[in-house]
């Protein structure tokens, strides 16, 4: 009981310093633990698509989607680092996995592998912006547990930065890239003033042994001009291809580099020059790297034509120009969805950073007004940490508000210098002084009343936690959460399915399902059979029609389509059997229902709910508060629906306990993902029925596998 006080006494007696850390460390290790949890909220089509479901499916042969950005006409994406990131530790992954199969008869090449491994590489990297964090507050005398803090507990870190968004990866490089800068202009800072120093005094040495000692100490100071140039630069190539916005990142922190020192007697305009031109030379190794690795992989070249040296300029890929030629047709990037100008400024930065978000809006909006009032003796020095963190944030902002597509995962890499400039606001409140030149009464009624540290701080940090906890659990948890699920579910249904028999899944109002989740080997490459030693090709026996936002009563046209071409080849000479799916989000069951009967299919169709996966929510199909419970829409209540237990709108509404707990059991079952099956009702007789085997029950002649 002692030791137990004791303890207890020093963790209340610890100092705020102890406890922020600790807290850091709690959030730090939350993000590696929701990889293997894992998050099965569904951000964005393009965490899988960009990268994931290219190099895992040409990796393991399955059945996967290339989108139109990997095409090899006019390729915009490179597949350098992608094969890096991912192509490789699939490598060592599968080597692995191999030896734990023959020794413990465990299968780890899976559909939770094919979702887990690949966030778990790109979570490791998030923690490079830790260290750089920590990194540049060591330098700079700065507190680095709040700032620690702030970054861990971020939504930004704990969903983004566990997803395999190249996004995530530019933010990583931009934190690298601002780490360097800040060191570099840390170093010539130092040098020079030592230079200049030591100059004046070399200037005013009266005897020649004192001059020769004071040249040997400046002849002692480090260089500065060229430090960490190669990395740097090499940094820059592979952020322009990983993403060619990185340019808009990139172009201010290279600018503060180049930058470093001028204004002195040391560094002149001749050494701004040379750090430009050698800053180029340096890069020409990764960019000749990135276009030989990517013209080799769009077969644009080829080891035929290297071996002899046929080559021309239309043998090598720019996949960075392919990008930017495509976004500067405004009519292109349009199809991706249009939005006014200020998304980013008043939507997304408060979206992502919310009360820091918005505190950095105010301090820019600060600096301009100091700037447009000349009071430049209030503004920061050009060449410091806090000039240096705000051009990283605003200048690239400025020009992705130009963009008529905007989305927030585009501004990830502002989370970096963000989070350094404005975190300790979290514990001091927005500005611990009064932040205007004008004493005017509406001026100082604001700031008394929301600026002031007495006012602000005991909420700002409470702000931080509840929004990044509800934005993590719904991005994270519940946003197009059932699609994993569901693709577990195909991949058991494909494995376990009788020979000869076809599956077909059709989705609606709802995320791209990515086909390399499923497990099905592709039915494009050919296979190699270790036992046979023969390569052969694989049927195709799995299908899947996405259908977006398309109406129902068009959906069900659709449904009755796909069962009819499938009636047909299962009366035809292959006999070939089939299974129907369709996933929908449980909202939309009462609607169904409804396009069923509209429909005049329900009395030869026949829907079965299979499965509901929760949580699922899609901002397609918003749940309703009179929406009826999706396990009573299924196919066994359609024709007799007594109404038990649901809380139709046919229902007439009654203030009771029983009435409003239905109400709340239909609403809450609404955040789910359905699953149909869907059979076509046979007429037979009797007689023939007894006669005949049954084509649903009976084993079908497997179809031979054609080998190559």
């Amino acid at each position: 009981m002692r030791i137990t006080r004791h303890f207890s006494q020093l963790w209340e007696n610890r100092n705020p310093t102890a406890a922020y850390l600790s807290t850091y460390f709690f959030f730090a290790a939350l993000r590696l633990v929701l990889v293997f949890v894992p998050q099965l909220g569904y951000v964005h089509p393009d965490e899988f698509f960009q990268s994931v479901e290219v190099m895992t499916g040409d990796h393991f042969r399955l059945e996967h989607t290339r989108t139109w950005e990997f095409n090899n006409t006019m390729p915009v994406r490179s597949i350098t680092l992608p094969w890096a990131l991912l192509r490789v530790p699939w490598s060592f992954y599968e080597f692995v996995a191999m030896y734990v199969r023959e020794f413990w008869h465990l299968e780890l090449i899976n559909s939770y592998a094919y979702l887990v491994f690949p966030r778990l590489i790109y979570t490791l990297i998030s923690y490079s912006n830790d260290y750089c964090m920590y990194r540049i507050c060591r330098l700079y005398g700065l507190r680095h547990e709040i700032r620690l803090l702030a970054l861990a507990s971020c939504w930004v870190l704990l969903v983004f930065g566990t997803r395999t968004f190249s996004n995530t990866l530019e933010l990583a490089m931009c934190a690298w890239l601002l780490c360097l800068v800040a060191e570099c202009m840390l170093r010539t800072n130092t040098v020079v003033f030592k230079k200049e120093f030591l100059e004046e005094k070399y200037d005013k040495a009266a005897s020649i042994s004192e001059r020769v000692k004071i040249w040997k100490l400046k002849n002692a100071l480090p260089a500065h001009n060229l430090q960490h140039m190669f990395a740097m630069s090499s940094i820059c190539v592979a952020g322009v291809f990983n993403r060619p916005t990185f340019l808009l990142f990139g172009a201010p922190m290279v600018f503060f580099w180049l930058l470093r020192g001028m204004g002195t007697r040391s560094v002149t305009f001749r050494d701004f020059n040379l750090r430009i031109g050698l800053f180029c030379l340096c890069a020409l190794p990764a960019l000749l790297l990135f276009i030989f690795c990517d013209s080799l992989y769009y077969q644009h070249l080829t080891v035929g034509e290297l071996h002899m040296l046929q080559l021309g300029i239309d043998n090598f890929v720019f996949t960075p120009w392919n990008f930017i030629k495509y976004n500067l047709d405004s009519a292109q990037t349009a199809s991706h969805g249009v939005h006014p100008c200020y998304v980013h400024l008043l939507i997304n930065v408060p979206l992502l950073f919310n009360v820091l978000g918005v505190a950095s809006l105010g301090a820019f909006a600060q600096l301009l007004l100091r700037f447009f009032c000349a009071e430049y003796q209030l503004l920061p020095k050009f060449q410091s940490i806090v000039s240096l963190m705000s051009g990283a944030i605003f200048v690239p902002l400025f020009f992705l508000s130009l963009i008529n597509h905007q989305e927030p995962r585009f501004l990830l890499p502002l989370t970096f210098p963000l989070l350094l400039l404005h975190a300790p606001k979290l514990i001091t409140g927005f500005t611990p002084v009064y932040p205007f030149q004008t004493q005017h009464p509406l001026l100082i009624w604001f700031y008394k009343r929301l600026l002031c540290s007495r006012v602000s701080a005991p909420h700002l940090l409470r702000i931080w936690y509840v929004c990044n906890v509800l934005l993590t659990l719904f991005f994270g948890f519940i946003h197009q959460a059932g699609m994993f699920p569901l693709a577990q579910r195909m991949s058991h249904v494909v494995a376990t399915k009788p020979t000869a028999t076809h599956v077909h899944l059709l989705t609606s109002h709802m995320y791209s399902l990515p086909l390399h989740l499923v497990n099905v080997p592709s039915s494009s490459l050919q296979h190699f059979n270790p036992q046979t030693h023969q390569r052969y090709r694989r049927q195709r026996d799995f299908y899947l029609y996405e259908y977006g936002g398309l109406a129902l009563d068009n959906l069900m046209y659709k449904v009755k389509l796909i069962s009819a071409n499938c009636e047909l080849k299962r009366n035809g000479v292959k006999r070939l059997r089939y299974k129907i799916y369709l996933a929908i989000p449980a909202a939309l069951s009462g609607e169904l229902h409804e396009a069923l009967q509209r429909s005049n299919a329900s009395s030869y169709l026949n829907f079965e709910l299979v499965s509901v996966f929760y949580p699922h929510l899609s901002t397609e199909a918003f749940p309703r508060l009179q929406g009826r419970h999706p396990c009573d829409v299924d196919a066994p209540h359609w024709t007799h629906d007594d109404l038990r237990g649901t809380c139709a709108v046919e229902q007439p509404p009654t203030l009771s306990f029983a009435y409003l707990s239905r109400q709340f059991s239909s609403f809450v079952h609404q955040f789910g993902l359905a699953l149909y099956e869907i059979d076509v009702r046979r007429k037979q007789s009797k007689t023939t029925a007894t006669h005949t085997l049954d084509l649903d029950t009976a084993p079908a002649t497997p179809l031979p596998e054609s080998s190559a």
